[in-house]
Formats: structure tokens, sequence, C-alpha cells
């Protein structure tokens, strides 16, 4: 049984870092495609960052610089470093795991069909 579970969400102020963990479990996780989504309330689903099985990494441009995802893959982990944090950025952030090669989908318009963690809140306060 597939499951992601994320934590390390909160509340900060302005400039503030915050770091993302994911912990998975019940598939191959070095044979899969990673990545963060946040939702804010009345928002669309965002792609954040997404790590691919050879490590290669992405950054929505909004979180360029400030942001970087990595993984564990003797932990089965995924972690997304949040740094110069904005109130921009507060949402629901969320886990994802997909096992079709690619890092594009988790940025134009992802189909969800990969597996979900239950999310973390981050709340960034201006």
């Amino acid at each position: 049984q597939v499951q992601l579970v994320e934590s390390g969400g909160g509340s900060v102020q302005a400039g503030g870092s915050l770091r993302l963990s994911c912990a998975t479990s019940g598939f191959t996780f070095s044979s899969y495609q990673m990545g963060w989504f946040r939702q804010a309330p009345g928002k669309e689903r965002e792609g954040v960052a997404g790590i691919n099985r050879y490590g290669v990494t992405r950054i929505v441009d909004s979180a360029k610089g400030r942001f970087t995802i990595s993984n564990d893959v003797a932990k089965n982990r995924l972690y997304l470093q949040m740094n110069n944090l904005k109130p921009e950025d507060t949402a629901m952030y969320y886990c994802a795991a997909d096992p079709r090669p690619g890092l594009q989908r988790f940025f134009i318009g992802y189909d969800g069909r990969g597996d979900w963690g239950q999310g973390t809140q981050v709340t960034v306060s201006s």
C-alpha cells in the first residue's frame, strides 16, 4: 500500500524558513518522479517542485532561488527546503509520487493520477 505522509508545515513570518518532509512507503521510491504541490483557498493546485528518478530537479518560477527540492533514497524521503517565505506561499502543501517519466506534467495541468499525501499547512504572515 502506497503511503505518503507530509510533515514540517507551520506558521512563520515573511522571510522565514521551513523544511517540509514527505515520508513514503509501499513503492520503489528510486523509480518514481516525486513532486511538491500546493493549493491555497480558492486557487488551483500548483506544481511547486519536482525531482525525477535521476535526481534532476525543477522549481516553479515563483519559488526559484528560494525553494530547494531534494530526496534521500535510502530513507525513502522527499524534502522541500523553503527559504525567504512570502505571504503568497501560504497554502496546503502536498507531496506526490508518479511512476510516469518526466517532470513536465507536474507543472502543466497535472492530472493528479499519482499517489498523494494528506498535506501539511504552511502559513506565512507579513
